[in-house]
Order: structure tokens, then sequence, then C-alpha cells
């Protein structure tokens, strides 16, 4: 532009014309453009979470011949994407050509001012070719930016998506100075507490909930679907945080631990069981990673896995799939207990972790466990009243609350909620 007005001012008037008509036409271009980006996200999103639906669950799908439904669901959030995807193309179909359009006015508006002055003898046609070179330049120059800003606009849209998930506040506050714990190993105490999670309506969870497990005593939890009892897992491990209440290890308000000390000073065997690809021999290393092969085939025969393990072709180093695909419910459940124990934790916790065992391998398993964790707090979550009959201590949960605490003969005697457990599962004509 500068060197168009040194070249002729009256004919760089042109210029000063066309380029802030083409700067406004990319910067509605940008305006109107981004809602529609900001759908096509949200569409991208929906149909990569049908397509996650579908995969996991594909085995639920062909055992109830849902095809045709799953299918029909495809279609409908890929109809949305190509609809918002079309409206943002319409959107950029209508602005570009109007940009080109512009542009090619401008080349023609300076041949035909030019061509007047060249005929009068004001202008050389040399200047002419030089203003549409200047021209020419200014219009690569604007398609690029152009195209540079369209591509910040789909980018912006999909920041904002990616945002959403970074800004979210951790419901978990770390403080600063943590105070350690040095006295007494294993022991559990949970004060009065109350939690609902984030956003649910109605009664909480749990409800004025207190009982203490002391170092090396190994409690059994008991309680009807939904009575809180793998809640209390997520508590202990700070994956949530009390709504009211507290929880002490070692007489340690958790919120005041360091939060990676508390969690190795537990071990989990969650209800749903996850293996990741790698040797079985990997997977069990998860709990220690310097752990020797005799530590891993100890911890084997105590969750009753080495049996099984060393059957196999390959053994300890037998690769398994995604999710641990190619062993059954039960040998997942028994690898996971030996990953465990491994870690050799201060507290076990076995939240309905041998609910896919037969009741002899259970008994084994109890048996050697028993003699295992002598010296660290047990926890067994379970809904078979036989996995929790020979505990230290018995919790009934019921509905949120402790329905009960005790041995279980003193719970047959006077909690109504053990002995209807006790009744559905065993008869009324042992108590």
């Amino acid at each position: 532009i500068i060197m168009a007005i040194r070249l002729n001012l009256s004919m760089s008037i042109v210029f000063l014309i066309v380029v802030p008509i083409i700067s406004l036409l990319i910067y509605m271009n940008m305006n109107i453009s981004y809602p529609f980006f900001t759908k096509t996200q949200k569409a991208i999103d929906k149909i990569n979470s049908t397509m996650r639906e579908y995969l996991s669950g594909v085995r639920v799908v062909k055992a109830f011949n849902r095809f045709k439904y799953e299918v029909e669901r495809f279609e409908k959030s890929n109809e949305e994407l190509k609809d918002v995807s079309i409206s943002a193309l319409r959107v950029n179909a209508f602005f570009s050509p109007n940009v080109i359009l512009t542009i090619n006015l401008g080349i023609a508006a300076i041949l035909w001012i030019g061509g007047g002055k060249v005929n009068s003898g004001n202008m050389q046609v040399g200047q002419i070719i030089a203003f549409i070179n200047y021209m020419t330049q200014i219009q690569f120059s604007l398609m690029m930016i152009s195209h540079v800003l369209t591509m910040f606009v789909k980018a912006r849209a999909s920041a904002e998506r990616i945002g959403e998930v970074l800004n979210q506040e951790d419901s978990i506050n770390v403080i600063e100075k943590p105070i350690d714990t040095f006295n007494t190993k294993g022991k559990i105490d949970f004060e009065n507490v109350y939690f609902s999670y984030a956003g649910a309506s109605g009664e909480p969870v749990l409800k004025n909930v207190s009982f203490t497990c002391k170092s090396g005593e190994t409690v059994g939890i008991i309680g009807s679907t939904g009575s809180g009892k793998s809640t209390l897992v997520n508590l202990l491990c700070r994956f949530y945080d009390v709504t009211d209440g507290c929880i002490k290890v070692n007489n340690v308000n958790i919120k005041d631990m360091d939060i990676k000390e508390l969690r190795n000073k537990i071990a989990v065997v969650h209800q749903t069981i996850v293996l990741f690809s790698g040797t079985i021999k990997d997977n069990i290393k998860w709990g220690k990673e310097d752990a020797s092969m005799d530590e891993i085939e100890e911890v084997s025969k105590i969750a009753e896995s080495h049996e099984f393990i060393s059957s196999l072709p390959e053994g300890y180093n037998t690769f398994l799939g995604q999710g641990g695909v190619n062993l059954s419910g039960g040998q997942k459940q028994r690898v996971s207990i030996a990953r465990a124990l491994i870690k050799k934790p201060e507290i076990l916790i076995l939240d309905d972790c041998t609910s896919a065992v037969d009741v002899t391998t259970e008994m084994k398993i109890k048996k050697a466990l028993k003699e295992y964790s002598k010296d660290l707090t047990c926890i067994v979550i379970a809904q078979r009243i036989t996995s929790v009959m020979d505990a230290d201590k018995i919790i009934v949960l019921d509905n949120g609350k402790i329905a009960g605490i005790g041995k279980h003969e003193e719970l047959l005697k006077k909690c109504e909620v053990y002995k209807d457990i006790f009744r559905s599962q065993i008869g009324s004509e042992v108590i």
C-alpha cells in the first residue's frame, strides 16, 4: 500500500477502499462462524461418546440384539454433526468468494482508472502493471490471513471445550504442610461422617457414620446395594472429601496428611477390576515396581492365582490384552488381590473382590489372607455374609446409616438388618 501511495496517490485510493472492506468481511466471517464451530466440536464430542459406549458395551448390545437401536443412535449423532458442519461451511462459502470478488473489483477499478490516465498521458503502462502486482500480493496476503483466522476460530472453539475440563476445580484441597504419621499403623476412625455427591439432591449417601478400626483388625462391612459401602472406600482413599465430620488414619485427619503418603498406606482391590495391557507380572508389579519374582509368587499363592498363572504357556510373562480380556472374571480378581498384597500396605481394602470366584477358592483366599494380614488392618466389603462372618468386627450399613456393629453372633441377636441378610442367604433355621 505504501509503495502504491508513493507511485500514484490518486490510484492508491482503490487500495484504501478495498483493504478495509476485505478486513470487515474477514472480521464478520470470524464472528458469525465461531458459534457454528463451537456446535461442531460439541457434535464431534457426542458422536465420540456414542462410539465409546457402543465399543465398551458391544457384548451387551449383542446379547440384547440392540444393533438397530445403536445404529439409529449413531446416525442421529452423525446427522447432527453433518448439519452443523454444513452450516459452518456455508458461512465460509459465503464470505470467501466475497473477499475474492472485492479484490477482483479492485483490480478492475485499477485497470479502468489507470486506462483513462494512460490515454490522457498521466500514467505509464508499467505503473498500472505495478499496481496490479501490488493488488495481487495484497490478495494473496489477505487470503492467507483469512485462512489462518478461520483455523484460529476452529482452534478457539476446541480450546474452549478443553478449557471446560481443565478449569474444573479439584474438590480435594491439598494442604501445603501435611502432618506425618509415625505412631500407630493402620488405625482408622470415622467420626460423624456425612457425605453427598456434588450436585446430588435428596438425602446424603452417608449419614452420621462413626466407627473405629484398630491396627491389625479385620473389619467386615456388609449391607444391601446402595447402602454406601463402596463410598466408604472412596472417602478413605480421598477420592472425595467428606461433607461433614472427619476421617482419621493413625490419629491424623486425612485432610491434614500428604495425599500420596495416605494412598501409599492403603491398597484397594476394587469391585470393578482394572488390568492393563502387558504381562501378568507387570500388572502385579504395579503394587511394587522393584518386586522380585519370589515376592510375586508369594502373593500370587496367597491370592490363589499362582496355580492358574503357572499353567499358562508363558506363565507370569503371559501378555494380557486391554482390560485383561484373556482372563476370566475370577482370574482377574485374584491377580488384582496379588497386586494389592505386594504393596504391603498398612490398610488393605477388599471391595467385594471375590464375587466372581467359587466358594471353595474364596475360603482358601480368606484363610491365606488371615495369616498374611496379622500386621495390617483389613477391611472386607461384601454382599455375601459368609465373606465377613469371621471378621473381628462387622459393620452393618443400611441406607447410609450404621444399623449395627459387632461380631457375627452379637449381630444375630441384636441387629434386625443383619438377621434379614442372614436369613435371605443362609436360612432362618440356622439362627
